[in-house]
């Protein structure tokens, strides 16, 4: 059965970071995400969660104003991505999120494919207790991400074979890089261990675009997904007041068994 977590980067921003976790509880989710919870102590986050489980955060990004974009795949930053993923694995495990995405950086070629590819063999090894994902970013976005399709996504996955490390499919940067986002899911949902839900074209609440979260949530019920669906969308009004959607997911999922 799936279960919804809100990511508190882009929900709940009308009150403190730290603050996020008791409205997203309040609202109904089972669960939050944060994309880089690293400006806080982890006692503080600890605290802050209580008892509501943290999906998922991502490793660390460096320098966000420079454009750094993480660095598994980023040849001669080595040693930034291993101890920034070590960093991440720690907190991952003192907070105990469900996943950690693995961000590839701002690269091209066969080098980094090779390096991003030994890196995720890497991490994994030293994280055994951990689920990685890693997720295509669009270009328009996260311009030079080397991470920007999803059937380069597979072919490294594939490459790497290891259970532990899945793919993070994401509704809006699979309809931004392809197009067709359910050609997409239809495609690669053997390898998604993380899902993440936004309205297209405009990143808003979730539905429209094309695609359709009833259909999403039968293929889920017959794959026996047990994973996360969490949103990330930029909310048109006070997140509170855009929440429809998540209470008209959860009454679909109890009609149909999910």
């Amino acid at each position: 059965m799936p279960r919804y977590a809100a990511n508190l980067t882009m929900l709940f921003t009308e009150v403190t970071s730290l603050d996020r976790p008791g409205l997203a509880a309040q609202a109904g989710f089972d669960g939050v995400e944060i994309l880089f919870p690293y400006d806080h102590a982890a006692r503080d986050w600890q605290t802050a969660l209580g008892a509501m489980p943290l999906a998922m955060i991502n490793t660390p990004p460096g320098d966000w104003a420079a454009g750094d974009r993480g660095h598994a795949a980023v040849p001669g930053l080595e040693s930034r991505f291993r101890d920034g993923f070590l960093r991440a694995a720690d907190l991952a495990t003192r907070l105990g999120a469900d996943r950690l995405h693995v961000m590839a950086g701002v690269a091209r070629g066969p080098e980094a494919t090779q390096l991003y590819t030994e890196h995720l063999t890497w991490a994994a090894a030293q994280a055994p207790d951990l689920t990685l994902c890693i997720e295509p970013l669009n270009t328009d976005d996260m311009p030079g991400y080397f991470l920007n399709d999803f059937d380069q996504a597979a072919r490294i996955l594939t490459d790497v074979a290891n259970p532990r490390i899945g793919l993070q499919f994401d509704l809006w940067h699979a309809a931004r890089i392809h197009g067709d986002p359910w050609a997409v899911w239809e495609k690669h949902k053997a390898h998604v261990n993380h899902i993440q839900i936004a309205g297209f074209p405009s990143r808003a609440e979730p539905g429209g675009g094309g695609f359709d979260l009833t259909a999403l949530f039968r293929d889920l019920d017959a794959m026996g997904y047990e994973g996360w669906v969490a949103a990330e969308y930029r909310p048109a009004r006070a997140t509170v007041h855009g929440l429809a959607w998540l209470q008209a997911l959860k009454a679909h999922s109890r009609m149909i068994g999910v």
